[in-house]
């Protein structure tokens, strides 16, 4: 990774260079069923209404500050990847003003030809197995944790509570840097003074 960095900090030398990383989890009616406190003696009742209905949350996070993009789509898909880092360039890196390595597992909708990565943006691939690596799939017990324990009876419902979350999660990005900023990203970006 320091290697790639110097090499594109020597490219675009005036340029901000940021390293973020991007996930994506399946949602839905199935319940998140968790531990919860309960007084001595009683036993807490967890409802279960379990369906096949799924929303999908993609996640780009950025590990020195907590920053963080989510984009909640219907499925995953090369095309639905295009859609997401499309609205992730323009919403982070409109005009090309800054270089942005990306961090990504080596998924399908990853690596197609299909796939259209946009201008500013280059994709690192983390190792087959090693998603302790991946910094946005430690992100997911904070967004699961919104649904927890609790049944929806529709999707709209689900999301609902989903965006909300997501919202709060922007506005809070010190609660993401705690999970997602991993020492040997914000060693390389402090090292190259990046961003």
């Amino acid at each position: 990774m320091n290697d790639r960095v110097a090499a594109l900090r020597a490219q675009y030398p005036e340029t901000p260079i940021e390293i973020w990383g991007e996930d994506e989890s399946r949602l839905g009616l199935q319940p998140i069923v968790r531990r919860v406190w309960a007084k001595k003696g009683c036993r807490p009742v967890a409802r279960r209404h379990p369906r096949y209905k799924w929303v999908y949350g993609f996640c780009f996070v950025h590990p020195s500050t907590g920053g963080s993009y989510w984009n909640l789509r219907p499925t995953v898909s090369i095309r639905v990847m295009n859609i997401a880092l499309s609205e992730f360039a323009k919403a982070l890196n409109p005009g090309n003003q800054k270089r942005i390595l990306l961090l990504v597992d080596r998924a399908g909708f990853h690596t197609g030809k299909a796939l259209v990565i946009p201008d500013g943006i280059e994709f690192v691939y983390l190792p087959p197995y090693t998603p302790e690596l991946e910094p946005a799939a430690r992100i997911w017990p904070l967004l699961r944790e919104s649904v927890a324990n609790r049944v929806f009876k529709t999707l709209d419902a689900l999301e609902a509570v989903l965006v909300r979350r997501c919202r709060w999660l922007l506005q809070n990005g010190e609660v993401v840097q705690q999970h997602v900023g991993f020492e040997w990203i914000c060693k390389t970006e402090k090292q190259h003074q990046l961003g």
